[in-house]
C-alpha cells in the first residue's frame, strides 16, 4: 500500500531486487521510477469504496501497509484481508512513545494518549489497537513497525537534512539549540527496507511492535559536523542558549513568522491546513503543522505555541516536539529486532549523508532548492537583540 514516495519506494526497489513479485497499490498520480515488473492497482485511502472495489476477493503473501494512518485504513484492511493474508506489516512511527527520562526507549515503553498526542500519532495507536484486537480474536498476522526520523534519498519531508544541505551550501547561520548534546536516532531508508523484507512471512513476529531505526545516536553537534564535512564547507554554528530556547519553546516568546511549509507528511489530516498557526495552545498540532479541534483562535499571523515547537524541531532534527521536550534525547532499542530477524542496519551516519547528498546533487536539487528562511531569521534577530 503506496510504494512510489520515500520509505513506500524504498521498499519497493528492495523487494524486487530480492526477486519478489511486488504490487503496489495507490492513487496513480506519482511520476516516481518503479521498475517494469511491479504490478500497479489504482485506489484512493480518502475514498474506501476504491479501495474495495480493487481489492476485495484478492489474496496477498504478504501486505506491506507503509500508507494507513487512520483507523479506518486498518478497519478495511482488516475486513477485506482476514482469512486473505499471510502477513500484514503496519507502517506505525516512534511518535507514539510517552517522554522517556531511562534510554533507550524500548516496545514496552508507555505510549502517550494524554492531550500531547497529536492525530498522526493517536491515529497510529488506534491503528494498532484494532489490528492487535484482530490478533487475539482471530489470529489476523499483523505486525508493527514503529519508524523513527528516516533519513535518505527521496525523503517527503524536505525540512529534515535536504534544508541542513541548503543551510551550509548558501553559508547560512545553522542555529542549534543549547549546546548541541542532546541525542537523536535516524535510520537510513534502504536499512529498513531490507528490515521490512526481512520480516516477511515471519509468524514469530506476529502481534508484536518493533522499532526500527539505526543503530546509533549522535548529538546535535555530530549532525551538523557530518553534513559539512560530506559539503565540504564549515557550518557558520549559532547556538541557542537555554533561556531563549525555553521561552520559544513554552511559547512565552513567539516569532512573527507563519509559514510552515515542508515540515510534516500528507497524512489525509482531518484537520483543515487552514487553521494552521491561529490557534492558541488549547489545540495540538500535527506533523503536518496542522491544529486540532479545541484551541481559540489568537493573534491573526503569529504561530500558535505548537506550530513553533515544530518549527523549531527542524533546526535540527527533533523527534516529536509535542511529546519531548527540545533538549530531551530520543534513542530507541531495536534489539528485538535484531534478536528476532538477524537484521543489522548497514549504514552509519557518515554512510547514510555521502549517499543522500549524492542523491541530493543528481536530483539537481543543489540548484533548484528554495526555502523560505523568514522563521529563522526572526530567531537570529532574537540573538542578536540579545547580544548572543
Amino acid at each position: 500500500m503506496g510504494g512510489t514516495n520515500f520509505n513506500g519506494l524504498a521498499l519497493v526497489h528492495e523487494l524486487v531486487r530480492q526477486s519478489h513479485a511486488v504490487t503496489v497499490l495507490n492513487r496513480g498520480r506519482s511520476t516516481a521510477e518503479i521498475p517494469d515488473s511491479v504490478g500497479r492497482l489504482v485506489a484512493d485511502r480518502s475514498q474506501p469504496e476504491t479501495v474495495r472495489a480493487v481489492l476485495t476477493g484478492t489474496e496477498w503473501d504478504v501486505i506491506q501497509d507503509i500508507t494507513a494512518y487512520h483507523p479506518q485504513d486498518v478497519e478495511l484492511m482488516i475486513e477485506l484481508f482476514s482469512g486473505r493474508v499471510g502477513h500484514y506489516i503496519f507502517a506505525s512511527s516512534t511518535v507514539t512513545y510517552a517522554q522517556a527520562d531511562v534510554l533507550p526507549i524500548t516496545e514496552s515503553h508507555p505510549d502517550d494518549r494524554s492531550d500531547r498526542q497529536n492525530e498522526y500519532g493517536l491515529h497510529k495507536l488506534l491503528c494498532e489497537d484494532l489490528l492487535w484486537k484482530a490478533h487475539s480474536e482471530h489470529d489476523f498476522p499483523a505486525t508493527s513497525v514503529a519508524f523513527s526520523m528516516v533519513f535518505g534519498p527521496h525523503n517527503m519531508i524536505p525540512a529534515r537534512e535536504q534544508r541542513m544541505f541548503r543551510r551550509i551550501l548558501d553559508g547560512r547561520p545553522v542555529l542549534i539549540p543549547g549546546d548541541g548534546q542532546t541525542l537523536l536516532q535516524l535510520g537510513h531508508v534502504d536499512d529498513q527496507a531490507n528490515a521490512l523484507q526481512q520480516m516477511m512471512g515471519r509468524n514469530g513476529t506476529f502481534g508484536r511492535r518493533y522499532n526500527l531505526t539505526g543503530n546509533t545516536a549522535i548529538t546535535r553537534n555530530h549532525y551538523v559536523n557530518t553534513i559539512s564535512a560530506a559539503i565540504g564547507r564549515t557550518a557558520d554554528v549559532r547556538y541557542i542558549p537555554h533561556p531563549i530556547m525555553d521561552a520559544l519553546w513554552s511559547g512565552e516568546q513567539t516569532l512573527d513568522v507563519a509559514a510552515n511549509s515542508g515540515v510534516g507528511l500528507q497524512t489525509r489530516s482531518t484537520v483543515k491546513a487552514s487553521d494552521t498557526a491561529t490557534v492558541s495552545e488549547g489545540g495540538t498540532v500535527s506533523e503536518g503543522g496542522t491544529v486540532s479541534e479545541g484551541g481559540t483562535v489568537s493573534e491573526i499571523g503569529r504561530v500558535s505555541r505548537g506550530a513553533q515547537r515544530f518549527q523549531l524541531a527542524q533546526l535540527v532534527q527533533h523527534l516529536a516536539p509535542n511529546i519531548h521536550h527540545w533538549n530531551s534525547s530520543t534513542v530507541f532499542s531495536i534489539d528485538r529486532l535484531r534478536n528476532d530477524l538477524g537484521w543489522e542496519p548497514q549504514h552509519t551516519f557518515e554512510s547514510m549523508v555521502d549517499h543522500t547528498f549524492d542523491w541530493y546533487n543528481d536530483a539537481g536539487l543543489a540548484q533548484t532548492q528554495t526555502v523560505d528562511w523568514g522563521f529563522e531569521e526572526s530567531i537570529l534577530a532574537v540573538l542578536n537583540a540579545q547580544g548572543e
